[in-house]
C-alpha cells in the first residue's frame, strides 16, 4: 500500500510517499478500514512542517474516512461495507476532556491516516453520515467536531443568537453553516473580498474585512444594536482576542479554538472582567460529540465545503496551499 511518512525534524520537503506492507486481519475489537480520504488541518500542517515535534517516520494526518473491509471478534457496531470516519482523540470516548496534548492523536503522537489501509480498534471510529463521500466525511473529526463543540456542546447555541466566526478556514465555515442551520444570525470576517462573498453565499448575514476595518469588534457591537455577539469562534489567538472581547456581549461565550497569530500574547484581562465573558479553550471533542454531530449533519442537510482535492502524491503541494491561506473551507487528500 501507499503511505505518507515524515523524516525528522520535519518540513514539507521531508514528506515522502512510500510503499509499505498492508496490515493483517483485525484482532478482537478491531476493524480493518480502507482509508479513502483524509483532510488537512492546521495541526497537521504543524506536524509535517516541523513546527511540532514528531517521531522520525511518523505517518501524518489526524482525520481519515473510508470503508470497513472486515471486523474482528466481538465487534458489533460495524460490519464490512460500512462507511466510517476516525476520531481525533481516540481514547476520549465521552464525558469531560481527558486529553490535554497531542500525544495520543493519530498523525502526531501516533501514526495517522495518510495511508491506504489501517487496522484500529472499532472505538476509534464513528459511522460517517449516510450518503457522504469519503472526502466529505474526512472533514468531520477536527474541523467539524470543533465547530460543533464550540457552538453546541459548550456554547449551548439557541435560535436567534448571534455568532461571530473569524476567518474562512474549515472550522469557521462549518461554524457558519451550523449556526445558520440552527437559526442564528451570523457575522463572518476575512481579509479577502472574494472569500467574504463566498461566506455570504453560505448564509452569513454580515461580513467584515478585518484589514479594512481593524476595529471590527466595535462594528459587531453596532451591527447588533450595542448588544454584541453571543458566541465568538476565535481562531486567531493573541492577535485577535482583544477585538473578539470587544465584539462579544456581556456574559457571552468565546471559544478559543486556534492560535493562528501566535501561541502566546497579552490577554486584556480588564476587558474580559468587564464583559464577564466566558473564554474557553478547547481542542476538538469526544467520540460521543462526533456521533452527535454526525446525526446533526444528517438532520440539517449540511454538506462540507471542499475547496481543493489532491492525491497522496501531491500532499506537499496541498500543504503549501494551506500555508499560503489560499483555501476556503477544507483541503482533502483522496487516497
Amino acid at each position: 500500500m501507499k503511505q505518507l511518512s515524515i523524516d525528522a525534524p520535519g518540513g514539507l520537503d521531508r514528506l515522502r510517499l512510500m510503499d509499505a506492507a498492508e496490515p493483517g486481519a483485525p484482532g478482537p475489537g478491531e476493524i480493518r478500514v480502507r482509508v479513502q480520504a483524509s483532510s488537512l488541518n492546521y495541526h497537521d500542517y504543524l506536524v509535517v512542517s516541523g513546527g511540532s515535534r514528531t517521531a522520525d517516520g511518523r505517518i501524518p494526518m489526524a482525520d481519515g474516512a473510508g470503508v470497513v473491509e472486515s471486523v474482528g471478534e466481538g465487534v458489533e457496531e460495524f460490519a464490512a461495507g460500512d462507511t466510517v470516519v476516525s476520531c481525533f482523540f481516540p481514547l476520549w470516548q465521552d464525558g469531560p476532556p481527558v486529553d490535554a496534548d497531542f500525544s495520543r492523536v493519530p498523525g502526531d503522537g501516533l501514526d495517522g491516516y495518510g495511508r491506504e489501509v489501517v487496522v484500529r480498534p472499532a472505538t476509534w471510529f464513528t459511522r460517517a453520515p449516510a450518503g457522504w463521500s469519503a472526502a466529505e466525511a474526512a472533514t468531520i473529526p477536527t474541523a467539524g467536531v470543533t465547530a460543533w463543540r464550540a457552538l453546541v456542546v459548550d456554547g449551548g447555541l439557541r435560535a436567534g443568537e448571534v455568532v461571530l466566526a473569524l476567518g474562512t478556514g474549515g472550522v469557521s465555515v462549518y461554524a457558519v453553516q451550523l449556526a445558520k442551520a440552527m437559526g442564528a444570525t451570523v457575522v463572518a470576517t476575512s481579509s479577502s473580498a472574494e472569500k467574504l462573498e463566498r461566506v455570504r453565499e453560505l448564509g452569513a448575514d454580515h461580513v467584515l474585512n478585518y484589514r479594512e476595518d481593524p476595529q471590527w469588534g466595535r462594528t459587531v457591537q453596532e451591527l447588533t444594536g450595542g448588544r454584541g455577539a453571543d458566541h465568538v469562534v476565535e481562531v486567531g489567538g493573541p492577535g485577535t482576542l482583544s477585538q473578539s472581547l470587544r465584539a462579544v456581549r456581556i456574559g457571552g461565550h468565546i471559544s478559543l479554538v486556534g492560535v493562528l497569530t501566535g501561541r502566546g500574547g497579552e490577554v486584556p484581562t480588564a476587558l474580559l472582567m468587564a464583559k464577564q465573558a466566558r473564554l474557553q479553550g478547547l481542542i476538538v471533542g469526544s467520540r460521543r460529540d462526533q456521533a452527535d454531530f454526525v446525526r446533526a449533519l444528517e438532520s440539517t442537510g449540511i454538506r462540507p465545503v471542499i475547496d481543493r482535492r489532491h492525491g497522496l502524491a501531491d500532499a506537499a503541494e496541498a500543504f503549501r496551499t494551506m500555508e499560503a491561506a489560499r483555501h476556503f473551507g477544507k483541503i482533502v487528500l483522496e487516497h
